[in-house]
Parts: C-alpha cells; sequence; structure tokens
C-alpha cells in the first residue's frame, strides 16, 4: 500500500531524510517515530505530494508521488499537526467544503458530513464557528476532514495533540476501528500512543532509518537475554533474602540477580538471563524445592520509550551500524 525506496530529500546544504526504504501493508497501524528534527514532517510531506523528493521513490496505493500526484491526494488523508481550518466557516460548513475540493458527490457529501462528524465526536458542535472551538475539538475536526472522503491511507501527524485524557483513548479507537479498510501512518512523540494503537514501528534519526520490526521483535533484538521479576514468599517464618539471592543465582543460565522491594515476609527480584537464555522454568523449579513460595513470575520487557533512546542515542554516538545489523528487517 505504501512503498518506499532509497527516499531522500535535501534543503540546499541540509539533507533532511538520507536514503530511507520500507514498506507498510495494506490494513496496517504503523508508528512512525523520530526525535524532532529527524525528518518525519518531511518524509510525510513527500508522501502527501507538499515536497518533491530530491532522490528515490514513494508510491501509494500503487501511483508514484512524483508522477502521479493527484491519483496520490485521491487516495490519501492527511492531519499535519496543524490542521488545516478555517476559523470563520462553521463546521459543517467547512466539512462540506472541503468534500467538494475531495471531488464527493451532492448526493453522498451531507451524509458523509455527518458520518464523520459523528465518529469523531464533533456533531454537537458542527454548526459552531471553528475559531471559536477548544483545541481539542478543532483536532477532532481536522481528523474529520483527512477520513471526510474515506481514503486508503490516512498519514496522521500527532492526531491526539490538546485531547484530553477522555478525548485521547476516544481517539485511540476510531483510528484503531479505521485499520483494515485504511492504512495508517501514525506520527507522535507520546509513545505509548504507539504501543496502545500500532502494530509496527518505524523509527528515524538524523534522516536515516534507525529501525523497523514490530515492538516486540525490537526488544528481543536489542535485549537478547531475557529478564523476569519474581515475587517470592517464606511458608513459615521470616525470609532470608541473602539465601533467596545465592540460590537464585545458581540457577544455570542467569547472569544477574537484583533486590527490587521487600515487605513483610515477602521480596521482589528481577532475574537476567544469559544471551539466549530462557531461565523462567528454572528459576520456578529452584524456589519451589527451595520450600518458598512463589507469588509471582513475570517477563520484564524494554519500554518502547528504552527502544527509542537507545537507538537513537547510538546513532548520535556513532554507533548506528552496529543498531542497524542488530534491528534491520529486510522487506
Amino acid at each position: 500500500m505504501i512503498k518506499v525506496e532509497g527516499l531522500s530529500k535535501r534543503y540546499a546544504r541540509t539533507l533532511a531524510v538520507d536514503d530511507i526504504s520500507f514498506e507498510v501493508e495494506k490494513g496496517q497501524i504503523v508508528g512512525f517515530l523520530g526525535p524532532n528534527g529527524a525528518g518525519k514532517t518531511t518524509t510525510m510531506r513527500v508522501l502527501t505530494c507538499f515536497l518533491p523528493p530530491t532522490s528515490g521513490t514513494a508510491k501509494i496505493s500503487g501511483f508514484d508521488v512524483l508522477e502521479q500526484a493527484l491519483e496520490v491526494k485521491r487516495h490519501i488523508g492527511y492531519l499535519p499537526e496543524t490542521p488545516p481550518l478555517y476559523p470563520d466557516m462553521e463546521v459543517q460548513d467547512y466539512l462540506t467544503f472541503v468534500g467538494r475540493l475531495k471531488g464527493l458527490s451532492s448526493s453522498d457529501l451531507a451524509k458523509r458530513v455527518l458520518d464523520v462528524c459523528e465518529r469523531c465526536a464533533i456533531l454537537d458542535v458542527k454548526n459552531k464557528l471553528i475559531g471559536k472551538l477548544s483545541k481539542g475539538y478543532r483536532q477532532r475536526v481536522g481528523l474529520a476532514q483527512a477520513i471526510l472522503h474515506n481514503p486508503d491511507v490516512l498519514i496522521l501527524d500527532e492526531p491526539t495533540s490538546g485531547l484530553d485524557p477522555k478525548q485521547i483513548i476516544e481517539t485511540r479507537e476510531l483510528i484503531r476501528s479505521l485499520a483494515g479498510d485504511h492504512t495508517i501512518i501514525l506520527s507522535t512523540h507520546i509513545l505509548s500512543e504507539v504501543e496502545h494503537s500500532c502494530e509496527r514501528v518505524i523509527i528515524i534519526n538524523q534522516g536515516k532509518l534507525v529501525a523497523e520490526d514490530t515492538v516486540v521483535n525490537l526488544t528481543n533484538r536489542l535485549r537478547g537475554s531475557e529478564s523476569v521479576a519474581v515475587e517470592i514468599a517464606a511458608s513459615n517464618g521470616n525470609l532470608d533474602q541473602a539465601a533467596v539471592r545465592q540460590r537464585l543465582e545458581q540457577v544455570a543460565g542467569v547472569s544477574r540477580v537484583v533486590l527490587k522491594d521487600t515487605k513483610d515476609n515477602h521480596c521482589v527480584f528481577e532475574i537476567e538471563s544469559l544471551q539466549g537464555r530462557s531461565v523462567r522454568a528454572d528459576v520456578a523449579r529452584a524456589i519451589v524445592s527451595s520450600g518458598w513460595d512463589l507469588n509471582e513470575l513475570r517477563p520484564v520487557g524494554i519500554s518502547l520509550e528504552d527502544i527509542f533512546l537507545q537507538l537513537t542515542a547510538a546513532e548520535k554516538s556513532g554507533k548506528a551500524e552496529l543498531v542497524e545489523k542488530k534491528v534491520e528487517v529486510k522487506a
């Protein structure tokens, strides 16, 4: 649905996007991440035909963004960080105007406007001036114009900016409901948004592609080892924490044991395995066979925030080549 090959964009002496390639399949929601100045907005402007690429190609639904820009625009919906709104127009009139620009037939237009108002929870303000709306409502009007013509591809830049927690949850649900029928690229600085909404992530830094994969696969590739948390209690009497730690360190494949919390006769340890080893079963057997109660055993993952910081920090410190080898996924 979206295919980018060797895409670069140069502004005078500044190379904003540097030879990036990726694909997004139909119906996927992909998080597009990177620090400020990484090239995210430039890439999205190329994909939406606002800017021509300096080199390389990008295709949306099989149409080239440079040679078939009008066809590309018919197949995409775009929500920039600042929605393209007219403050002196009422919401319904504005959406009707946008629908006409996008070529919707007069017979379908009124129904589509009401449909998107309902989906984006703006029916209660459809007769109000856009300039009188809160930032959250303006953001939702921007999302409504992006999906008005039912496009194949949605490119959303900070779609929950300015929304309150309830509205953020509603917008997440709306974005997830659009998956399947629509292919979505979601750019945001709120990493929890990506974890809740996206199947895959694309991370760029300093114009270069740093990683492209699922969050789970990135976690496994970067960590390379297993980390689990265990809560242990004494069956009778006091729990000897030193003895517990010593026993856990003796389990084959364990590289590190850290005490994380203590309360009454309970303690929580975080256990890290050697590279490529799985230790959960052996740890559980060791605890039970030693006569202690195993109250909890759960995997501890690397957060998307940790992944993001680790990858972008590696690029800055000149370790990009090593990181790319770790996380590169062939199309």
